[in-house]
């Protein structure tokens, strides 16, 4: 099951230590989540090649049999030079497609602007019912009890991560109020991959997410035992130049394809 894309071949190091399932099926790997059934990224198909002319209709058949009962569509591409292929067909159905930058690094500089004003700790404890807090804080799209049920499953699949030792969960606090929280999973042979980097909206633009991203590069590369830290970002996004700042350069852009569930 070899993947040659950085950002996969983490995202699903850290999918199966938290109990997903991933299985070959020759053209494609099949990635389940049992315990999160409607977490797009966490029940999808990689396929190993870009789509091709006629593909799509092919591969939403594989994803029918894969997900039977399955209100969205999801596939990764195992590439790294961001083409997707058979672009106006997927334009013509209404397919999403989702790049990402993976980004690494083996040093990291400070920040320009640190923030002193914040406390940096470990996140524990009741610490965690923050974080969910903050997810949902920092949503994208309209938090309905479907959005908080899946957001609730994977933030105490991310709890059950760090305590079973696979990583840690970092946050910067004002008080016991949480700011900021980040995590950071080890694979056990020199990779260490960040997780789920979010800023509440009140806090933003203080230095506080680069002082984060900072402290846990430091602890990764120091007691963590990481010799090369990975960050997955959107290229549209701002903090994409923090992390840019901290010393991480783009290494390969990672493509997502979907289609959302029908309204």
């Amino acid at each position: 099951m070899e993947l040659r894309s950085l950002g996969y071949r983490t995202d699903v190091l850290l999918l199966t230590l938290g109990g997903s399932v991933v299985t070959d099926a020759g053209e494609y790997l099949v990635v389940r989540t049992p315990a999160n059934p409607t977490f797009w990224w966490g029940n999808y198909l990689i396929y190993r090649t870009a789509f091709g002319p006629g593909d799509l209709e092919r591969r939403l058949a594989d994803f029918a049999r894969e997900f039977p009962g399955a209100e969205h569509v999801a596939f990764g591409i195992d590439t790294v030079d961001g083409l997707v292929g058979a672009d106006d067909e997927l334009a013509a159905a209404g397919v999403q497609v989702e790049p990402s930058v993976v980004m690494a690094t083996e040093s990291v500089v400070a920040p320009a602007r640190p923030n002193t004003t914040s406390t940096y700790r470990f996140v524990e404890g009741d610490d965690w019912a923050q974080v969910l807090e903050l997810t949902l804080a920092t949503a994208e799209m309209t938090v309905d009890d479907g959005y908080r049920e899946f957001a609730r499953r994977k933030v105490a699949n991310e709890r059950l991560l760090v305590e079973a030792g696979h990583g840690k969960w970092f946050g910067a606090f004002d008080g016991d109020r949480l700011q900021a929280s980040l995590g950071l999973m080890f694979d056990g042979h020199g990779l260490a991959r960040f997780q789920n980097v979010q800023t509440h909206p009140d806090d933003r633009n203080q230095g506080i997410a680069s002082t984060l991203v900072h402290w846990a590069s430091t602890y990764g590369l120091g007691e963590g035992g990481a010799t090369t830290l990975v960050m997955v970002a959107d290229p549209e996004y701002l903090a994409i130049r923090i992390y840019r700042a901290l010393g991480f350069r783009d290494a390969e852009t990672q493509l997502g394809v979907s289609i959302p569930p029908a309204s």
